[in-house]
């Protein structure tokens, strides 16, 4: 196939160009490069005659016509998104407008080109969300495809708007749309504002380790190239107007996860350890979730997938991979908001 990426120059985007044209497609990544993106991403495959890089925006309706009349993807699969819910909480409006907006404008490119190519049956527009739509759980159960939507914070607010989006447009225009709904990633290439970066990256350099309230959060953690490999089985294999839930199978605490992220640090860098005295407890992220969980059972019964790495697995080559990639991880250094508290202002 021939696939348009949203966002193919960020952690999630970059993992699925990446494995894309290791399977075989071509890839058209279409990125706006703000401040979480990074072509370093995907330097691995830049050079691959199946690859090409469009720099721009999903809000700039004139550039999505053109892209689409050019290179006429039989896909699109959308992961361009404002995605840290701390930057969410101190500024709302770059979420509603690219989340939302963006979606929405998409949404309407991708559908006039469908219409004009003659609604084409195999062509897909793949919307990937996140399982934070759905709220927050207790200690028991988990989030299934029918669990209502409960969002809790603007990141997961804008994130539910542009589900909703995309069914509508599904059920009111045809639209041929898949949906998925993932847990929290890590691996390699993440952005580091967020927490197991940090946390390697804190250690390595012997600063503080921030853990949010009392650290007792629980998130199910999926490595991000499973991740990477469920979305192409979704756009691939899944049943138009369906979503599907991926998960990790890996449900921690933070301060567990931390705590185990630190054990690999004495293990590779044992100079700096123990590296558990660096773990600090600070203010509570405003509204935050207690726990996510996915019930895996939809991609497991219906496409045959379920993920391949474990956390402990995937913490190691995380690590692993932090360590032999300064280069990568100390040129983000000076953007905006990395090394900074933020999410503090409500």
């Amino acid at each position: 196939m021939k696939l348009l990426v949203t966002g193919g120059a960020g952690f999630i985007g970059s993992a699925v160009v990446r494995q894309a044209i290791g399977q075989g497609h071509e890839v058209v990544n279409l990125d706006a490069l703000t401040y979480a993106a990074c072509l370093e991403n995907v330097a691995p495959v830049v050079d691959h005659p199946g690859y090409s890089f469009v720099q721009g925006d999903i809000r700039d309706a004139a550039l999505l016509e053109t892209v689409f009349a050019e290179h006429q993807p039989d896909a699109v699969m959308h992961l361009a998104a404002e995605s840290h819910v701390d930057r969410s909480i101190d500024g709302p409006g770059a979420f509603i407008d690219t989340n939302v907006v963006g979606t929405y404008t998409l949404l309407q490119a991708a559908r006039r080109y469908w219409e004009a190519q003659g609604k084409p049956e195999g062509f897909r527009f793949h919307h990937i969300s996140t399982d934070e739509v759905f709220g927050s759980l207790g200690a028991e159960g988990q989030f299934t495809e029918e669990t209502p939507y409960d969002p809790r914070s603007p990141y997961s607010a804008s994130k539910a708007a542009s589900d909703h989006l995309v069914r509508a447009w599904h059920h009111t225009y045809g639209l041929p749309v898949v949906l998925s709904n993932c847990s929290n990633n890590y691996g390699p290439y993440h952005f580091p504002e967020k927490l197991i970066p940090v946390v390697i990256l804190n250690a390595l350099a012997g600063k503080p380790i921030p853990v949010y309230g009392a650290g007792e959060n629980v998130r199910d953690w999926l490595f991000v190239e499973d991740h990477a490999d469920a979305l192409l089985t979704v756009v691939t294999k899944g049943q138009v107007g369906r979503s599907y839930n991926i998960g990790g199978e890996n449900e921690a605490r933070n301060i567990d996860l931390v705590r185990m992220i630190c054990a690999l640090m004495d293990e590779m860098v044992p100079d700096g350890a123990p590296h558990d005295r660096l773990i600090t407890f600070v203010t509570d992220r405003p509204g935050h979730d207690l726990r996510y969980a996915i019930d895996p059972r939809r991609m497991r019964g219906e496409l045959g997938w379920r993920p391949s790495v474990t956390l402990e697995e995937g913490l190691r080559r995380t690590v692993r991979w932090y360590l032999d990639n300064r280069d990568w991880w100390q040129a983000l250094q000076d953007r905006e908001g990395v090394g900074q508290r933020l999410g503090v202002k409500a």
